[in-house]
């Protein structure tokens, strides 16, 4: 049946479980590294920098193995492999064991990304509501991250750190049941004969979508530059705590990042109508990249801490989320059933390189410059995709 109402309500509720569990998951274990683990500056950043290059490595073959063998199963996987990573992190403490944890994490989100939307698309069928649908699936991530904040939060100062994380690990192996049970897929044919040959035809039809549109591969060159610009997010805190933020800012930054899920929530709800309208969603795009490059600005030339913190929540509350998912949801719109898990794979790589290069390069303005300075360059970065998405504009006009 079109337009199922109980698959998109199964679709949701499941975003929203899942937001809880990781972002939850991810509040604890980025202290417990530190604290309890006791990993140093230098071996936080190779965690995050291995875990980048196996997500930027095992993208795509996912994306394809979602397209030839199924998507729901390749959802199942993920929560297999999201949950051991997540449960076994709060088991051990040395570096090799965390490193090989953290790296298995990466893994598991290849095997989501684009599987979710290709399967919602499809087993939906009906391109009318799939834009609305999916941008209310980001309005439940961000409140499903709300709440993992507040959740696991107080779970692990009334047990231990540890114990949140397991408890988060299980919690996802068991949504992944969810999946296997609730998620029927009955509009998408796998391959059961000659599956190598099949996956690298999909792969090379994928490739030549890409490569063949202009409009795509300026999005996802303005998607490298935004996610890039989004490596900022990493000096937030300290840009705050040199504005005058207390001494003990884990309640007042957990209320900010609150605040900051809440304002990316109403504000999708705000472009919700518009975003099955692909030029509609162009615009969105440029003035959410417009939004995030005087936020950015904001924040470098800030005089406090309030004006910092409104500064902090145009970035992260607004330009982040809605660029991220204004680029998913315009990319669906131009990709076709066979090959839109690859496609949208194409996307994540296209996050996954500029989080990596981009970051590379910011660090080393860090180096060289001060903060304020780095973050203007980072404005910088958000600020070019507007030129891009008018080439794209320009493209689709012509």
């Amino acid at each position: 049946m079109s337009g199922d109402p109980s698959l998109v309500a199964v679709f949701l509720r499941w975003t929203w479980w899942r937001a809880v569990l990781h972002r939850g998951w991810w509040l604890v274990t980025s202290v417990y590294l530190v604290v309890d683990a006791g990993l140093t500056p230098a071996q936080l950043v190779l965690i995050g920098v291995a875990q980048g290059l196996v997500a930027l490595g095992f993208e795509i073959p996912a994306g394809v193995f979602a397209d030839t063998i199924s998507r729901k199963w390749s959802l199942v996987v993920s929560h297999l492999l999201m949950g051991t990573a997540m449960l076994v992190t709060g088991l051990v403490t040395g570096f090799g064991a965390l490193l090989a944890t953290q790296m298995l994490w990466g893994l598991a989100w290849t095997f989501a990304s684009g599987a979710d939307v290709a399967w919602i698309t499809d087993e939906l069928a009906d391109p009318g509501r799939i834009s609305s649908v999916l941008m209310r699936s980001g309005r439940a991530q961000l409140t499903g991250a709300a709440a993992g904040l507040v959740g696991f939060g107080a779970l692990a100062s009334l047990t231990q750190r540890s114990t949140a994380m397991v408890l988060a690990g299980a919690a996802m192996l068991l949504l992944g049941l969810y999946v296997g049970l609730r998620f029927r897929e009955q509009r998408f044919t796998p391959t059961t004969t000659r599956r190598w040959s099949t996956s690298w035809s999909i792969l090379g039809r994928g490739w030549s979508l890409v490569r063949g549109s202009r409009p795509i591969r300026l999005m996802l060159a303005a998607t490298f530059l935004a996610i890039g610009a989004s490596g900022a997010g990493r000096l937030h805190q300290r840009r705050l705590i040199d504005l005058g933020f207390p001494a003990e800012p884990l309640v007042w930054f957990t209320a900010l990042g609150v605040l900051t899920l809440l304002a990316g929530t109403a504000a999708m709800w705000v472009v919700e109508r518009s975003v099955g309208d692909p030029h509609a969603s162009l615009r969105g795009y440029a003035i959410a990249c417009a939004v995030g490059t005087v936020g950015l600005l904001g924040l470098a030339v800030a005089p406090d801490p309030v004006t910092g913190s409104a500064a902090v929540l145009l970035v992260g509350g607004i330009a982040m989320p809605l660029t991220r998912m204004i680029a998913t949801i315009w990319v669906n719109q131009q990709t076709t059933g066979e090959v839109r898990a690859t496609v949208h794979s194409f996307l994540a790589q296209a996050e996954y390189a500029g989080a990596i290069l981009c970051g590379v390069g910011i660090a080393m303005v860090a180096r060289l410059a001060d903060l304020p300075a780095t973050l203007l360059t980072c404005a910088g970065l958000f600020a070019i995709p507007i030129f891009l998405i008018n080439r794209v504009w320009g493209c689709r006009r012509g």
